[in-house]
């Protein structure tokens, strides 16, 4: 491993001008990732000594961060989160503005994988303990959170199938993630699986993201607006659509547009730079769509609504006003080889979802849903338009989705208690 580590650092000092490079530029359509730089390199405007760390690398991390930040600060600890994307940042700076103006919390970005990078780090906020979002596994941060005596621990953490089968055969991975101090863990499959690779201290805590809180203000916007762009209609989401699987998506719209009882579609793809493009494949077969940037002005109230057949969510940071608007979710990603993404999000909501062959992303809750029958597993695009009809799926009764959400919800009361030993004794 000091070997492995030896030219990990070798490789990104050399490296080292072609990451200033990729920040400049990609700081240039978001400024936020050229801001801040000294922190990469381990050198913050403040100290916050004994805080805890959470490491939430972007967005979605970050999200199912939010609940536990939360007990945290309720408790009366400090913390830092690290972000390597401004997505990331921002959402701990928009979730909890009141904490860190108060000094109780602060937002910076991960340092580099250089080990005076986290000398820089560890001098300011001197953790008693660490808690890295999901699977985020950077061997420079792991050993030097255990050179500097931090304990560090995988925190949400689920194994997927594709990455055990992978590491089987380049076991480079597992030697790091046997470098944490332990691993909170979404079930007790996965904590199966990181004891038959050899990590340690494992609990089982399940998915934060069943306790993340629902934002009350889309919520509100969606009931008005739902009847002005649909009327009587069903609607049905498409969430976090990625590059790849349109056409699968937009020849299962077709074909439900020509039913007898057609829907209205609400089209989300799930990066920005994407918004463009898909506009331009929807009008390329015809169909009549319409923008929310068009429609709604940046607080959601609509402004005139043209009739139309698709809605394209060409914004950020609305989700849930488009999965509010929904009668059942299709979440994306799932007839890709890189797999379906965050179901719970419109099961929290109660909406029935939908998602694609490839689940290995999210095994958990993915295969208790279906078998809980909330969620319905469409292996082929033939389907995927079966199941967008009640007709040919039913879908679960309200009853039947709060069911499963009481089943799996506390993970963030499950990891305070785990994590409760190290908060009292440091």
């Amino acid at each position: 491993m000091k070997v492995f580590l030896a030219l990990w650092s070798a490789l990104w000092t050399l490296t080292l001008p072609l990451i200033l490079f990729y920040l400049r530029r990609r700081g240039r359509k978001d400024p936020l990732y050229a801001q801040h730089l000294p922190e990469r390199f381990g050198r913050y405007p403040q100290a916050m000594p004994g805080a805890v760390w959470v490491h939430a690398v972007s967005l979605g991390e970050m999200r199912s961060a939010v609940p536990l930040v939360r007990a945290l600060l309720d408790r009366g600890e400090t913390v830092v989160s690290t972000h390597f994307t401004p997505a990331g940042r921002r959402e701990a700076a928009r979730a909890f503005a009141p904490e860190i103006a108060a000094g109780r919390m602060a937002a910076v970005w991960v340092p580099l994988e250089l080990s005076w990078c986290f000398k820089g780090f560890f001098r300011a906020f001197r953790p008693k303990l660490g808690l890295v979002m999901e699977v985020e596994i950077w061997p420079r941060m792991v050993f030097a959170a255990r050179a500097a005596g931090v304990p560090l621990f995988m925190c949400n953490a689920g194994y997927p199938s594709k990455s055990v089968a992978r590491d089987a055969r380049f076991p480079l991975r597992p030697a790091v993630m046997r470098g944490f101090a332990g691993a909170l863990v979404k079930s007790q499959m996965q904590a199966g699986r990181f004891a038959a690779i050899g990590v340690q201290n494992i609990h089982v805590t399940g998915e934060l993201r069943f306790d993340q809180p629902v934002p009350s203000a889309l919520l509100a916007a969606a009931a008005p607006a739902r009847p002005l762009l649909a009327g009587n209609r069903p609607v049905i989401t498409f969430a976090s659509v990625v590059e790849g699987e349109d056409e699968t998506y937009l020849t299962a719209i077709e074909a439900a547009l020509k039913g007898p009882k057609p829907p209205f579609i609400i089209y989300v793809p799930r990066k920005p730079e994407r918004f463009e493009e898909t506009a331009r494949l929807i009008a390329a077969r015809g169909l009549r769509a319409i923008r929310r940037t068009q429609v709604f002005d940046e607080n959601l109230r609509p402004r005139a609504i043209p009739q139309a057949d698709i809605l394209i969510g060409d914004s950020l940071g609305e989700m849930y006003f488009y999965l509010a608007l929904a009668d059942r979710v299709v979440t994306g990603g799932g007839f890709t080889p890189h797999g379906a993404h965050n179901i719970i999000e419109p099961l929290a909501l109660g909406r029935p979802v939908i998602v694609g062959p490839a689940i290995h992303t999210i095994e958990y809750p993915a295969e208790e849903a279906i078998a809980a029958g909330v969620c319905f597993h469409a292996q082929t695009p033939e389907d995927l338009s079966r199941a967008l009809t009640p007709a040919g799926w039913p879908g679960p009764s309200q009853a039947e989705i709060h069911a499963f959400l009481q089943a799996h919800s506390g993970a963030t009361a499950r990891t305070m208690q785990a994590i409760a030993p190290l908060l009292t004794s440091r």
